[in-house]
């Protein structure tokens, strides 16, 4: 029997919206009306980018156009964008632009950083407690290589939201004759980027942080830097990522970066997780919240109780209705002690309860207090149970 897909006027259980306080933003971002507008037309039209008639030159349009507001984005130029998949595939179009240079990487940065390190015999610089990268270590790093190094520092932890001075590794990078890449895909829309002030060669985005589609992501290079494709193709992408864009997605990222260049929320965002961290800590239970006492994202807040599993408490408050993560949501589905943490000098314990609230245009005060209520509620329902346990024990 044929699949049957979801449409307007039937939507089977399987794909039904669930309802509740959406708190993972982190994860990905709801898709902005501006988004799905532009996607919606492109959905409608039909052409290859790459054909020279009438019907192409209308596609290429379209990737024209999103092409440039990414670059006013991170206030770079529109010819040195390079469409991809996603975040994850341009991190590893970077550092396989990096032509068998020695590599050096954080141990915050994402998976999708980590794991080509790993596979190259990366050389890693260390993280302090406050969750900020170790300039001096990584200085020490690049005086180690044999020869010129390429870094990759992120922008901001996906995890804590914690800032990172990469201005400062890049002065200290280029110095040393290296390359710089950063990931920027957390940061996008959350914070000013400039990519010339930031001093780097490779910067990193995605669509869906932003309020675009799932399935688009950008690398932009701060000058006219060679890339060799790893997806060869028709030579598109100014024959830096072979293969037909994804017109639809890019069309859909471009009016999602107009929107998040304005960074109309920030300031209100910031205060609501003010106000979140600050009813935290009303409780009077240990709590530590991580990189607080560093720049972070606006929107971020990655905190730890101490007396329950991450795992045990995304659920909890799942049941609850409001989503929220553990961790980075870019590992199947799976809840593991968070490497960030344990980066920063934390023990495991406290690494496998670390949870993650990050907040969007759409949240509100009433959300706030609704993830307060719920997480009282679990507080409370812990301590009933351990009660119950003492009782028995005495019992005994």
């Amino acid at each position: 029997m044929a699949r049957r897909w979801p449409t307007q006027l039937q939507r089977p259980s399987k794909f039904a919206m669930p309802s509740g306080v959406y708190m993972d933003w982190n994860a990905t971002s709801p898709l902005r009306p501006s988004a799905l507008a532009a996607m919606s037309s492109v959905l409608q039209e039909v052409g290859n980018p790459s054909s020279v008639h009438a019907f192409g030159r209308r596609a290429r349009a379209w990737v024209d156009h999103a092409r440039e507001a990414v670059a006013r984005l991170v206030a770079g130029r529109a010819p040195l964008v390079t469409f991809t998949s996603g975040g994850t595939e341009a991190n590893n179009l970077a550092l396989h632009a990096r032509q068998g240079r020695p590599l050096v990487v954080s141990a915050i940065e994402h998976e999708s950083v980590l794991r080509p390190a790993r596979l190259a015999g990366a050389q890693v610089a260390r993280v302090g407690r406050n969750g900020e990268v170790d300039v001096a270590h990584l200085a020490f790093l690049l005086d180690k290589a044999e020869r010129p190094a390429f870094v990759s520092v992120m922008l901001a932890n996906n995890e804590t939201g914690v800032i990172q001075p990469v201005a400062e590794i890049a002065r200290v990078a280029k110095a040393k004759g290296a390359l710089v890449h950063c990931d920027a895909v957390q940061a996008a829309g959350r914070i000013g980027i400039a990519i010339e002030e930031l001093g780097v060669d490779y910067l990193t985005i995605s669509a869906h942080k932003i309020g675009g589609p799932q399935g688009a992501g950008a690398l932009v290079l701060g000058a006219d830097l060679p890339v060799e494709p790893f997806v060869q193709g028709g030579g598109q992408e100014r024959n830096r990522r072979g293969g037909t864009e994804n017109v639809a997605a890019i069309a859909g990222f471009g009016a999602a970066a107009d929107e998040a260049a304005r960074l109309d929320d920030a300031n209100r965002i910031a205060g609501l997780r003010d106000a979140l961290e600050e009813k935290l800590a009303a409780f009077g239970l240990p709590l530590t919240i991580f990189g607080r006492g560093a720049k972070r994202l606006p929107n971020t807040s990655c905190f730890a109780s101490g007396t329950k599993t991450a795992e045990t408490l995304v659920m909890a408050i799942d049941l609850a209705g409001i989503a929220v993560s553990a961790g980075s949501a870019c590992s199947s589905g799976k809840v593991r002690p968070s490497h960030v943490i344990s980066a920063m000098g934390f023990d495991a314990a406290t690494a496998g309860s670390a949870i993650r609230v990050s907040l969007g245009w759409q949240n509100s005060q009433q959300d706030v207090d609704q993830f307060i209520a719920a997480w009282g509620r679990v507080q409370r329902a812990g301590a009933v149970r351990n009660d119950v346990a003492d009782a028995r024990m005495s019992v005994a």
